[in-house]
Parts: C-alpha cells; sequence; structure tokens
C-alpha cells in the first residue's frame, strides 16, 4: 500500500501536467550519468572487443546499482523527516518515472509541424524522438515514425515503470527506466557501441520482456474503447509479434499497427546505413496525420488498464505478504 498510493498520484500528475522543460528530472540526471561514466571507464579499459564488452558490463552494474541505491536513499531520508515528506517524494519520483503526457506532447508535435510548417518541420520534429535517420523521410515515413515511438513508449515508458512500480515501488522503477535510458543511449549495434552496448541492450530486453507482452494484449483490449480494432490489433500480434531484431518491440507495435489498420517499420537508416527491417502490419491503406493522434488516444487507454492492473497487482503482493 505504501507504493499503490504514490503510484496511482503519480500517473495522475503525470497525466495532468507531463515533464515541464524548466522542472529537473531524474532521467535526465541519469543521461548525465550513463554519459560520465561512460567516458570514465572508456578511458581505464582497452579499446577492444573484450575490453569494451567488459566495459559495458561496468557500466550497466555502475548505473543501476547508483540510480537504485540513490532512489531508496533519497526515500528513506524523506520518511525520515515524516511520514507525510516521505508520501510526497515517493510520489514525485513515480511521477517522473511515467512518460504517458510527455509522449503525447511529442508525437502531437510532429503531427502539428508536418501539418503546419510543412515536411522539413516534421523531419525535424521527430528526429528528436526516434534515433534512425530522418533527412530523407517522406510524410509517410515520418508519421511511421512518430507511431512507432509512441506503440513502443506506451510500453517503455508507461506500462513497465507502472508494474515495476506495483512489484518494488519507485526504487524498482528507478533500476527500470535507468537499465531503459542506458539502452537508448549506448544500445547501438554500429562500430561505438556493437560490444560496449551489449550489457545494456541485454539487460533491457530481459526486464522488457514481460511489460512489452503485457502492453500487447492490453492495448488489443483497449482499442475497442478508442473506437479501433481490437479483433485486428489481436490478429496483428499474433501474426507479427516476432517480426523485430528486439525481442520485444514488435509486442506493442503489431498490436498498433493491427489495432489502427496500417503497416509500420520496415526499411530504416541509422547513422547513414540502411537497415532492411521487415514489415508489421497490413499494408491496407496510407498512413495519415490523424493516425498520431489515433496511436496517441490507445496508448492512454492502454495506460489506463496498465495502472488497473497493476493496482491489482500491487494489492495482491501486499495480501500475500500480510499472510506470512
Amino acid at each position: 500500500m505504501r507504493s499503490l498510493v504514490p503510484m496511482v498520484c503519480g500517473f495522475a500528475l503525470d497525466t495532468a501536467l507531463g515533464d515541464p522543460y524548466s522542472m529537473p528530472h531524474v532521467i535526465r540526471l541519469v543521461g548525465k550519468l550513463i554519459a560520465s561514466s561512460e567516458q570514465t571507464i572508456r578511458r581505464l579499459l582497452p579499446s577492444t572487443p573484450a575490453g569494451e564488452r567488459a566495459g559495458g558490463i561496468l557500466l550497466a552494474v555502475t548505473v543501476d546499482v547508483l540510480s537504485c541505491a540513490g532512489m531508496v536513499a533519497v526515500l528513506r531520508l524523506a520518511n525520515a523527516v515524516s511520514p507525510k515528506v516521505g508520501f510526497v517524494a515517493h510520489t514525485f519520483a513515480c511521477y517522473q518515472l511515467i512518460a504517458a503526457r510527455q509522449l503525447q506532447k511529442e508525437a502531437s508535435h510532429v503531427q502539428d509541424e508536418l501539418c503546419r510548417n510543412g515536411l522539413e518541420a516534421g523531419r525535424v520534429a521527430v528526429s528528436m524522438i526516434v534515433g534512425r535517420d530522418t533527412q530523407e523521410l517522406d510524410e509517410a515515413g515520418v508519421l511511421r515514425a512518430a507511431i512507432e515511438t509512441v506503440a513502443e513508449n506506451t510500453s517503455d515508458g508507461v506500462v513497465a515503470p507502472l508494474l515495476f512500480m506495483a512489484v518494488g515501488g519507485a526504487p524498482a522503477a528507478m533500476l527500470y527506466k535507468a537499465t531503459n535510458t542506458m539502452d537508448s543511449m549506448v544500445g547501438y549495434k554500429n562500430d561505438r557501441y556493437k560490444d560496449f552496448g551489449w550489457a545494456a541492450a541485454k539487460l533491457d530486453d530481459v526486464l522488457n520482456w514481460i511489460p512489452a507482452r503485457v502492453t500487447g494484449a492490453i492495448m488489443c483490449v483497449a482499442a475497442p474503447a478508442v473506437g479501433l480494432s481490437g479483433t485486428n490489433a489481436w490478429r496483428i500480434l499474433q501474426r507479427d509479434k516476432r517480426r523485430h531484431a528486439s525481442p520485444n518491440a514488435a509486442y506493442p507495435e503489431a498490436a498498433c499497427a493491427g489495432a489502427l489498420g496500417i503497416q509500420l517499420a520496415g526499411p530504416a537508416s541509422y547513422f547513414g546505413v540502411l537497415h532492411d527491417k521487415p514489415t508489421i502490419g497490413d499494408d491496407t491503406r496510407s498512413i495519415e496525420p490523424a493516425d498520431v493522434e489515433r496511436a496517441t488516444r490507445l496508448m492512454y487507454a492502454t495506460s489506463v488498464l496498465a495502472l488497473a492492473l497493476s493496482v491489482a497487482v500491487s494489492v495482491t503482493l501486499g495480501t500475500l505478504r500480510k499472510r506470512r
């Protein structure tokens, strides 16, 4: 129960406020920790495949331990001041570890820039939220990238943090978000990170295994509530859930593509290298700007159901602990 109420209140705060850029944010601190730790580790270890693999493991352990331990220390200190201060600190931490509203704002910004200011503005806007090269994307490519980001981050930015909070409060969610942030910064398969980022990428795959599958299933249930096809979402999820280099990413992307009745993924360029990725979903119609809004509505409906599931998990675990 000590984690349940802060989780619910944190979700409500995220829905109402998002993440104002003027506000200090714990994930930005984690990003700085990752960047500085990488520089230090690279200076200490040799630039050989084995040295970089070892350095990546050291980075993953360092960042996760410091991030989780730091959250535990802050919450314990807050609780030592008073239970009310502890509650506020825990709620604020949960709020910062959920990213539904910010995801909606970023995706809507891409849609607005594309529609109001043209293709080049859309390319610039989507470059802020994706890792692929965006300079050569056409309109459909910009929209597809934005929708894929919404789908994947429904899991990474909302469902997974909620599930980890249900199990272990903000410290558990902090462990997950530190790993996920690390993967987004160093988990590339280019020359610089193919060895150094291996540990972060693998750990992220492990932590996301259950949340990605839960997200895909919940999306299918949530789709009819926002006027989309739950039946087609389930069909495409079952067919295309493994059509991705990641063992997890295709689950939310396939459910989203099926719900919207569009095709996602396909070839994409990263750091100037074209990757021939398989497509997800059926090419039954052209992607249109309104699909970004539809995807964000699906994200919110999925988030609400994920919150309800997380509350149920938290209550069940609390009941089991009391019986011991």
